[in-house]
Order: C-alpha cells, then sequence, then structure tokens
C-alpha cells in the first residue's frame, strides 16, 4: 500500500493510551518541528501549542475534559490555542522574521504588509477569533498526521471546556484560547477500538469531480 495512504490507514482515535509507554524527547522534538512547519493563512501561524507532560496538570485537564481518560494517560496533551484577539503587531512581527530569515529589507516588503492589514486588521471580532481559530487547525491536522508516520497515536479532542482550560493554563492573560486538543502516546492493547475497519463515506459520496 502507498505509505501516505498506510499511515492514516493506521491512526485512528486512540480510546485507551498506554500510561507507561512516553514518547521519546527525540521523537516528541521531531513532532514540534513539523508542528512548527504547518502551513498557515499568510504564514502568520496566529496560535500557540502548550505542550503538557506533567502529571498534576493533566490531572487538572482531566474534570475540564468531561473525565476522558486520554488526558491522564497519553504521554502528552497538545492544546492548541488560537490567539482571541491580534493588531499590527501580528504582521510586523512575521515581516521582521521574513527579513532576518531571507535577508531582506523589511522596506521591501512594505506593499505585502499594506495588503495584509488591510484584509485582516478591520475584521470583527468574532471573525478574527474564527480565522485564528482555523490556523489552529490547519496545524492541528498536520501535527495528527506526523504522528502516524512516526508511529505514535492520537487522539483528537473537541470535548473539553476551553474557559476551565484557559484558566488552567494561564491563558487568558496571554491572549490565547484552547481550540482543540491533541492527546499523544501510543496505544493500550486493551483497546478495542484499534480492531475496528475505519468507516468513511465513499469515493462517489465525497468527491464530485468536475
Amino acid at each position: 500500500m502507498n505509505s501516505v495512504l498506510e499511515h492514516r490507514n493506521w491512526r485512528y482515535a486512540t480510546k485507551k493510551f498506554d500510561s507507561n509507554k512516553k514518547v521519546s524527547d527525540e521523537d516528541l522534538k521531531t513532532l514540534l518541528e513539523a508542528t512548527r512547519l504547518s502551513a498557515s493563512s499568510y504564514g502568520l501561524q496566529p496560535y500557540h501549542v502548550i505542550v503538557v507532560s506533567d502529571q498534576e496538570i493533566k490531572e487538572k485537564l482531566k474534570p475540564a475534559s468531561w473525565g476522558q481518560n486520554q488526558v491522564t494517560d497519553a504521554s502528552h496533551v497538545l492544546v492548541f490555542a488560537n490567539f482571541t484577539d491580534f493588531g499590527e503587531e501580528l504582521v510586523d512581527d512575521y515581516l521582521d522574521n521574513v527579513g532576518t530569515t531571507r535577508k531582506v529589507s523589511v522596506d521591501k516588503l512594505k506593499g505585502y504588509s499594506d495588503f495584509m492589514k488591510s484584509k485582516l486588521l478591520e475584521l470583527p471580532s468574532e471573525t478574527k477569533q474564527n480565522w485564528t481559530s482555523k490556523q489552529a487547525y490547519i496545524a492541528f491536522s498536520n501535527t495528527m498526521q506526523a504522528a502516524a508516520e512516526l508511529k505514535i497515536d492520537t487522539c483528537p479532542m473537541e470535548g473539553f471546556q476551553a474557559e476551565a482550560y484557559n484558566d488552567i493554563l494561564g491563558l487568558n492573560e496571554k491572549n490565547l484560547n484552547a481550540a482543540v486538543v491533541l492527546a499523544v502516546g501510543y496505544r493500550s492493547a486493551e483497546d478495542e477500538t484499534q480492531h475496528l475497519p475505519k468507516v468513511r463515506k465513499s469515493k462517489e459520496e465525497l468527491f464530485t469531480i468536475i
């Protein structure tokens, strides 16, 4: 089977992790670098990822995660938090990075800067938050697939109380909101879900080729 499809057939939303197995520092470093390299609109990456390995913090997060054991049994919990608001600094900081990385004068990037600011800064607050949340999901999805390539199991989680996560992790004062959570680790042999066939729509139902 094509390796691209093999990885995607191998992964599933892990319901029970082996709490004794931990992701190595090397694999975690690779996984986070894959996250860092994710695409985002304009390249702005308007989000932050909190990597939780501390067991006490995971225990605090569990009640805010509808009591799901994945949070406490997983090796790490990755919380993808979107910016709740932004101003010119989002674009300015990015273009400073562009100038440094590509050795380009920031003055030469003014046209691009003005264009981005004209499209983003006047958006309503709710639209801004919706957009930054979508960007976090792009990185989240890329991380999940990178984990599958490393044969690291994951469980994507939307079943949690964002407000409680924000309080526990101190996100409110950082202009961040917990958008989506990814539990990361290794499947337990007792997780029967891993043996179930994948259920997806047929190609005919899902795709329209024009």
